[in-house]
């Protein structure tokens, strides 16, 4: 809202899809996402190339994690590494209970459902709560405080 009405001149903060991010010399990467303010993308690079992608973001205050649009290059599908990504994830945030933060597609419930067997959270998709809508810049400060406000009795 605050850039429509500064017509653009305020939150000029670079905005990256996931091809450009930056490349390290490793085979899992940790970097900031480039959609979301606040979201991560953990990216696993095979022979020197991107092979699987997936944004994710945690709330310590809640402790629960969202994973969205994960995404494994052809020629890597169905060979375990997103599963890998995400239990990977998992172990480095032990205590989290994981969701989605988008519906899952039709042809992706099977791929939810197995990665989700036994995992706190089973990645079924659930909204953000306050504290990652406010950091993420999902919803502004003046608006939480605004809700609030409506609540309280």
């Amino acid at each position: 809202m605050v850039y429509h009405l500064t017509r653009g001149r305020m939150d000029k903060r670079p905005r990256y899809n996931t091809t450009q991010l930056p490349t390290l010399d490793s085979p899992w990467q940790d970097t900031p996402s480039g959609r979301y303010f606040g979201w991560r993308c953990r990216q696993a690079n095979l022979n020197g190339e991107l092979a699987f992608v997936v944004e994710y973001v945690l709330c310590p205050h809640c402790k629960l994690g969202w994973v969205d649009k994960p995404y494994t290059i052809e020629e890597y599908q169905r060979r375990g590494l997103a599963a890998a990504g995400l239990e990977a994830l998992r172990g480095e945030h032990p205590g989290v209970a994981w969701h989605t933060g988008s519906g899952h597609m039709r042809n992706s419930r099977a791929f939810w459902s197995a990665v989700g067997h036994g995992v706190p959270g089973s990645y079924l998709p659930r909204e953000l709560c306050e504290h990652v809508e406010r950091q993420g810049g999902l919803k502004s400060g003046w608006l939480v405080r605004r809700e609030e406000q409506r609540k309280a009795p």
